[in-house]
């Protein structure tokens, strides 16, 4: 009789310690929920800035009008693709890719080689005036361009490059290496220096290891000064209109320019050259982009 009152006046007890569910205890780092909920509505209302002026200039280009931008909400009821059409078919669309592709490939090799090539000897040799050559470099990029235009048409002038690829290439390389070779610096300085002296051990000059050896391990770090070069190269206007006399030899930077005049815009134009000149670079960065973070991140380690 006894049992049966104890085990009746403890069963409450017991059942409720087993409804009450183990408390989970957030481990160290790990965010609240509500704190989570606020970064992802940070990163979508980030994400949406970033996207909108594309988006935007994708709906201009379909306005066949050039003064649709005046009147933006009635490009919806009209939208055409005639403005590409137009661009491909009416223009010098394809030269200009061509001429574009040609300086921006030709920066990207010559000024990663070089950018390369001076990164690595700053890091590993200790030449008189390796810190000071570093410094000269990181003072060329405090002069505007305007400054730099003069002295150099002066300069291809007499070496008669004026109007060629192989001028806006150079002066490109001129404004894009400095960087680099900062960038690929900092880089090679995260990569052990056990490897060159592995490198040496097994009979490989200065220069077979670090084509060997070291290049292979600073893939990230070439991605991102390729893409640094690709993209400055691609988009540059002061240069390539100062260089490239013949139309023909336009980049798409100095072509957009063909679609204004003293008193008028083709806006329509310009939209529909503008997204169709965007596919490339989002090709380039789709391609590189695996490499992009590490090396951006591995590059600020060391100084």
């Amino acid at each position: 009789m006894s049992t049966t009152t104890l085990d009746t006046a403890a069963s409450p007890a017991a059942s409720r310690t087993v409804a009450e569910a183990p408390r989970r205890v957030r481990r160290r780092g790990e965010s609240s929920p509500l704190v989570r909920a606020v970064a992802h509505g940070l990163l979508v209302l980030a994400s949406l800035i970033a996207t909108a002026p594309v988006a935007w200039l994708i709906y201009l280009s379909l306005g066949p009008d050039k003064d649709d931008y005046l009147h933006p909400g009635a490009i919806a009821e009209k939208m055409t693709f005639s403005n590409y059409a137009f661009v491909l078919q009416h223009t010098n669309f394809f030269k200009w890719f061509e001429s574009t592709m040609i300086v921006a490939l030709g920066t990207t090799l010559l000024g990663v080689v070089f950018a390369a090539t001076t990164g690595y000897a700053v890091s590993r040799m200790r030449f008189p005036g390796y810190r000071s050559l570093m410094w000269v470099l990181l003072l060329t990029q405090a002069f505007p361009i305007a400054v730099l235009i003069v002295p150099m048409y002066e300069i291809f002038s007499e070496l008669g490059l004026i109007d060629t690829y192989g001028a806006v290439i150079l002066v490109n390389c001129s404004t894009i290496v400095p960087y680099c070779a900062w960038l690929m610096k900092g880089y090679f300085d995260t990569i052990p220096v056990e490897i060159d002296e592995a490198g040496r051990v097994d009979g490989l000059t200065p220069f077979g290891t670090f084509l060997r050896l070291i290049l292979p391990l600073a893939r990230p770090g070439l991605a991102v000064a390729g893409f640094y070069s690709f993209i400055t190269a691609f988009g540059e206007v002061a240069f390539a209109s100062t260089f490239l006399l013949d139309d023909q030899k336009y980049t798409f930077a100095v072509g957009l320019q063909s679609f204004v005049s003293e008193h008028d815009a083709q806006w329509n134009y310009m939209a529909a050259t503008a997204v169709l000149i965007a596919v490339p670079v989002a090709a380039f960065f789709y391609l590189v982009q695996k490499n992009l973070v590490t090396g951006l991140t591995a590059g600020g380690t060391k100084g």
